[in-house]
């Protein structure tokens, strides 16, 4: 609730943003709302149903679904109020869900239980931090370089602050994440495919929309409309079908699948995606078999992600877990951001044109999430053990 109160005023503040200041201002108050929300409400899934693996896989299918129809009715409603009434509300559209949240709380959360302790507030400025110069160093690196000094600067203080995480980890009595955990069977191998998965699917979502906008002219209505065969088929998957699968088949063979059929659908997006391209024969396909793919992938993972830790250790597992796949969604896209705008500035360089050129770094993009995608699988195939009954 804490979460969803510190959301709706971050997007007052976003929506009537008189600066680029207080535009980024708020928009980092949104992440620290959604940072409380995201944990809290996964933490509270597994309470519920962890007591019944079937009833779990089917709870894991709804939070997958919320999610994926969560990020389509973003774009999709983020084009129709940017048309028809001004980008502002797309910010102040959540103060009233915010409230609606808030109430709905109340009526329906459990409380849960209190745990005495402090808070690891050095720990978490710590590997805030880190992860922040990272990102930041691999977006602007583009720009002013990758062996230039304020990227091998960012990149070296950002490793300073990891170290000085995991040497705070080590030594404090309640850190914010007992490094024990990653003892835990899978927990670490499904951290690292689930982060994976993120940094595969967020760029095709991104560059998928900016190829309909920029490439085939769709305009932000349209592209909002082009995603939703995506969210419709995740949805239907992940509530129908993943969670069965899971239960027959374990949730590493299906997360393996998963990730392959997405990879498949981003090398065919690298391939058949051409400047005058048609939405029905160039992108439905595709964008179909990685909503497959991701359906798939996402409810394993997000099991595989928390494999093996405690029942006392569920927050902190999930916690973890949504940690992982934000992470990977931020690398992953400033990773991808940064291979197609040298391909794009190397193809206009070369004197192709410049939607020609755009394409062109598109398909970086779309190749290396496939890679992204490729190794998560190969991680999981590997590493990943059947849990103990």
């Amino acid at each position: 609730m804490l979460g969803f109160l510190i959301l709706s005023m971050a997007s007052l503040l976003a929506g009537l943003a008189w600066s680029e200041a207080a535009m980024n201002t708020g928009r980092a108050l949104q992440g620290l709302g959604s940072a409380f929300i995201l944990p809290a409400a996964l933490t509270i899934v597994m309470i519920l149903f962890s007591h019944n693996p079937k009833e779990l896989n089917k709870a894991l299918g709804f939070w997958g679904a919320s999610a994926a129809a969560g990020g389509t009715a973003g774009v999709f409603l983020g084009g129709v109020i940017t048309e028809w009434l001004s980008w502002n509300w797309t910010f102040l559209i959540n103060i009233p869900v915010g409230i609606f949240a808030l109430i709905y709380s109340m009526r329906v959360l459990p409380a849960g239980v209190r745990q005495k302790g402090s808070v690891d507030v050095i720990g978490a400025l710590a590997i805030t931090a880190a992860l922040v110069l990272a990102v930041y160093a691999i977006v602007t690196a583009e720009q002013v370089g990758w062996g230039s000094v304020q990227t091998i600067t960012l990149l070296l203080i950002a490793a300073l602050l990891l170290f000085v995480f995991f040497v705070i980890q080590k030594v404090k009595r309640e850190p914010l994440i007992p490094l024990g955990i990653f003892a835990a069977p899978n927990l670490l191998v499904g951290n690292i495919a689930f982060g994976l998965l993120a940094g595969a699917w967020i760029p095709l979502w991104f560059f998928l929309n900016l190829y309909l906008q920029q490439v085939l002219r769709f305009s932000a209505f349209a592209g909002g409309v082009a995603l939703v065969p995506m969210t419709v088929l995740v949805m239907v998957v992940m509530i129908g079908l993943t969670g069965r699968l899971v239960g027959r088949f374990g949730f590493k063979s299906i997360l393996v699948i998963g990730l392959l059929v997405l990879a498949g659908s981003l090398f065919l997006l690298a391939g058949y995606t051409p400047i005058n391209g048609n939405f029905v024969a160039n992108v439905l396909p595709a964008s179909l078999l990685g909503a497959l793919g991701m359906a798939l992938a996402f409810i394993p993972g997000t099991i595989a992600s928390m494999s093996g830790a405690k029942p006392e250790e569920t927050g902190l597992a999930s916690g973890i877990a949504n940690t992982s796949y934000q992470i990977g969604s931020a690398i992953g896209l400033a990773i991808m951001s940064a291979v197609a705008a040298s391909w794009t500035g190397g193809q206009l360089e070369q004197g192709a044109e410049q939607i020609a050129a755009l394409n062109t770094g598109f398909h970086a993009a779309f190749i290396g999430a496939a890679i992204a995608a490729v190794a998560g699988a190969f991680i999981a195939l590997l590493f990943l053990r059947k849990p103990k009954q």
